[in-house]
C-alpha cells in the first residue's frame, strides 16, 4: 500500500474507537498490514477462513451477524467490527455474517491484532467489553426464571400439518395420528381459516355422533387466535390463558410457519412475568391488587439484569399493567353489576404503545357503543373512577394532565370520540398537536375489538394523507431536538433538583416515537407500537431499510439505556428518573449514545423534508 492509498485508510481508522488511541507510528504499522475485501450482497454471506480468524474493520456497506439458528446476533455499517470473538476466546467460526449491501471491508491480521493488545490497554479492553457484550446478547434470553422472553420460534414445531378446507374430518384424524401431533391447520388456498384439534374432534364430532365425512370446517375452529413469529413465548402464554385454549398457529408473512402448543410451553421454565400475571387475576379485592403490584418493580430489576432487550421490558410490564387494569374492571364490576352498554377501556400514550417503563402515570378514556342516560352515565362515572383510584394505589399515579377516564372529558360514545379525533385533524392547533401525541397511540385494554376498530379505521381515515395535519404534527414534533451540542458534546438539563443530566425520554425516545406515530398515521397504518411501526414502514419502504435499522437500533439503545440508568437508581436507593449522568458512561457508550442521537437528529432532518417542505 503506498502513500497516496495509505493516508486516507489512515485517516478513516484513526477516527474509530480504539484505534484513536494508538500513537500516530503504531497507527500507521497497523494500516500497512491490512489487506482490503470487497463483499458483494449477490454473495449473501461472508466467507470466513476457519484456519485464519482475523479483525474485520468495515469501511462501507451494511452486514447482520446470525448466530448458528439464524437468530440475528447484532447489525454492523461504517466503522464497526466483526471476527473479534474467534482472535479473543481461540474457538472456532460459529456465527454468520450475512451481506445486506454491498461494502468493502479491511483485514487485520491476528499477528498485528495481538500486538495491538499488547501494546494498549485501551485497545485491549475495548475489545473484551465488546466480546463480553455479544455474549451477553446471545445469552440474554437464556436465564432460566426468564425463558417467557424466548421468541415463540424457538419453541414452535416447525412445518405445521395442514389440510385443505374441503378435506373430511376422517382425513384430519388419520393425518394427525400418523403425525402424532394434536392440531391441524385448515387452510383455503393457503390461506389460514380455521384449526382442527383433539379436543374438537371430541367435542364437536364424537359427542354429536356425528361420522367421518363430515367436512372439516363444519369441526374446526374457524379464524383462529394466531401470533406472528417474532412474538415472545410470554405473550403466547397470556393469549392461551386469556381464550383458554392450548394451540396456537404461529405466522409470518401471513402464512403458517409453525403451532405451539400449551406442552412445548412446559418443556421451558416457567415464567416470572406469566406468575405475576395469574397472581393478579387470582385477587379479590383491591388490598390484594395493591400487595401484589409491589412485585412490579423487582420483575423489571429482574428483566434488566438478565439484559433483556428493552422492547421485550416494555411489552412484558404493559402486559402486567393491563392485567391488572382488566382485573380492575371485572372487580368494581362485580361490585356495580353489569355494565348498561357495550364499552371499552383504552390505552393511550406508553401503555397504549406497549413500551412502559419505570415512572409510568396513567393514560386512559372509555368508549362506550352508544349514548348514555343518566343511569349509564352514572354507572361509568362510579366505574371509572373506582379503576382509576386502583391503578393510582397499585403505584400507576394519576396524570397530571387528567388524561383518564374518570375525567368526563374522555369518557365518550363511538360518534363522540370519532367527532373529537376529527376536530384534532381538521384543526390542528397547539392543544390539538399535543394531544396527538397521546391520543394517537390508543389501544384497547378490555372490551369488543369490533368497537375499537370501529374508531381507529375512522381515525386512520382522516389522518392518511392528510397533508394541514402531517405538516403540523411534524412541526410541533421539531420543536424538541437531541441534546446534542456543538463539537458533540450532549447538551444537558437539570431534572427539577441541582443535578445535571440527559433527558433520554424526552429528547430521545420521545422524538423517536413522534416521527414513527407521524410516518404510521400518513400511510394508515394501524399498529401502535414504535419497533413495529418501524418495521411496517420499512417493509412498506416507505422509510428505506438503512434509514429504518438505524432509527430502530437507535429506539432500542436509547431505550435500554433509560432502562439501565433506572436499575442503578433503583438498586442504589435514588429517585428514578429519565436522566442520565454522562460522568457515569464509558468513553465507548458515550460514542455510542450520540451515534445514537446522531440518528435521531438525521431522522428529524427527513421528517421535515417530508412533511413540511410544502408548508
Amino acid at each position: 500500500m503506498d502513500a497516496s492509498e495509505l493516508q486516507p485508510v489512515v485517516q478513516f481508522l484513526g477516527q474509530l474507537i480504539p484505534f484513536d488511541s494508538l500513537s500516530a507510528a503504531t497507527l500507521e504499522r497497523c494500516c500497512r498490514s491490512l489487506t482490503v475485501g470487497y463483499y458483494s450482497k449477490a454473495s449473501k454471506y461472508v466467507p470466513l477462513d476457519e484456519s485464519h480468524p482475523q479483525l474485520y474493520i468495515v469501511r462501507s456497506g451494511a452486514f447482520e451477524v446470525r448466530d448458528e439458528q439464524g437468530e440475528l446476533i447484532d447489525r454492523l455499517g461504517d466503522g464497526d467490527f466483526f471476527g473479534f470473538p474467534s482472535l479473543l476466546s481461540g474457538e472456532k467460526i460459529s456465527n454468520r455474517i450475512q451481506i445486506l449491501e454491498d461494502g468493502l471491508v479491511y483485514h487485520l491480521d491476528p499477528e498485528t491484532f495481538n500486538a495491538l493488545r499488547s501494546e494498549s490497554r485501551e485497545f485491549d479492553r475495548f475489545f473484551n467489553r465488546a466480546f463480553a457484550k455479544r455474549l451477553r446478547h446471545q445469552g440474554r434470553f437464556k436465564a432460566a426464571e426468564l425463558g417467557s422472553t424466548n421468541r415463540v420460534s424457538s419453541l414452535m414445531s416447525n412445518q405445521p400439518l395442514t389440510l385443505d378446507v374441503k378435506a373430511s374430518v376422517s382425513e384430519a384424524a388419520r393425518l394427525m395420528r400418523n403425525a402424532r401431533v394434536s392440531s391441524v391447520l385448515i387452510l383455503d388456498n393457503q390461506k389460514l381459516v380455521g384449526i382442527l384439534t383433539d379436543r374438537d374432534l371430541r367435542n364437536r364430532v364424537l359427542a354429536e355422533g356425528l361420522n367421518g365425512d363430515l367436512p372439516v370446517y363444519k369441526a374446526m375452529t374457524p379464524s383462529p387466535t394466531y401470533l406472528h413469529s417474532s412474538a415472545l413465548v410470554f405473550e403466547a402464554m397470556l393469549l392461551m390463558s386469556q381464550h383458554n385454549i392450548h394451540h396456537l398457529p404461529i405466522m409470518d408473512h401471513d402464512l403458517p410457519i409453525g403451532v405451539i402448543t400449551s406442552t412445548d410451553i412446559l418443556r421451558g421454565q416457567s415464567s416470572q412475568p406469566l406468575l405475576l400475571i395469574g397472581e393478579i387475576e387470582r385477587q379479590n379485592s383491591l388490598e390484594s391488587l395493591i400487595n401484589v403490584s409491589k412485585q412490579i418493580p423487582l420483575l423489571l430489576q429482574n428483566l434488566i439484569s438478565a439484559d433483556a432487550r428493552a422492547e421485550e421490558i416494555g411489552r412484558v410490564l404493559t402486559s402486567v399493567t393491563d392485567a391488572l387494569t382488566r382485573r380492575l374492571i371485572v372487580l368494581n364490576q362485580q361490585i356495580l353489576g353489569q355494565a348498561p352498554l357495550p364499552f371499552c377501556w383504552l390505552a393511550f400514550g406508553s401503555q397504549g404503545r406497549q413500551d412502559q417503563a419505570a415512572c409510568s402515570d396513567q393514560d386512559n378514556g372509555l368508549l362506550v357503543a352508544e349514548e348514555m342516560d343518566e343511569q349509564a352515565q352514572g354507572y361509568f362515572e362510579a366505574l371509572t373512577k373506582a379503576v382509576c383510584a386502583g391503578l393510582d394505589a397499585c403505584g400507576y399515579v394519576y396524570c397530571p394532565g387528567d388524561i383518564m377516564a374518570q375525567n368526563p372529558k374522555w369518557r365518550m360514545t363511538l360518534k363522540q370520540w370519532q367527532q373529537q379525533f376529527e376536530n384534532w385533524v381538521q384543526r390542528p392547533e397547539p392543544k390539538a398537536l399535543m394531544h396527538a401525541s397521546i391520543f394517537f397511540d390508543m389501544r384497547c385494554v378490555y372490551g369488543p375489538s369490533t368497537l375499537f376498530d370501529s374508531l381507529q379505521t375512522r381515525v386512520l381515515e382522516f389522518t392518511k394523507d392528510n397533508d394541514i395535519f402531517l405538516a403540523g404534527m411534524a412541526g410541533n414534533s421539531l420543536q424538541v431536538s437531541p441534546p446534542l451540542g456543538f463539537f458533540k458534546k450532549f447538551v444537558l438539563e437539570r431534572d427539577g433538583q441541582e443535578v445535571k443530566g440527559i433527558d433520554l425520554k424526552h429528547k430521545g425516545s420521545a422524538l423517536i416515537n413522534d416521527i414513527a406515530r407521524i410516518y404510521a398515521l400518513s400511510a394508515g397504518i394501524k399498529e401502535v407500537n414504535t419497533a413495529k411501526r418501524i418495521r411496517l414502514l420499512m417493509e412498506q419502504n416507505i422509510i428505506n431499510r438503512k434509514d429504518a435499522l438505524n432509527l430502530a437500533d437507535a429506539h432500542e439503545f436509547i431505550a435500554h439505556m433509560r432502562l439501565s440508568n433506572q436499575g442503578y437508581q433503583f438498586t442504589h436507593n435514588e429517585a428514578l428518573s429519565n436522566y442520565l449522568k454522562p460522568q457515569q458512561l464509558s468513553s465507548l457508550v458515550r460514542h455510542q449514545l450520540r451515534d445514537a442521537f446522531k440518528v435521531v437528529h438525521d431522522a428529524q432532518a427527513g421528517l421535515k423534508l417530508k412533511f413540511t417542505r410544502s408548508f
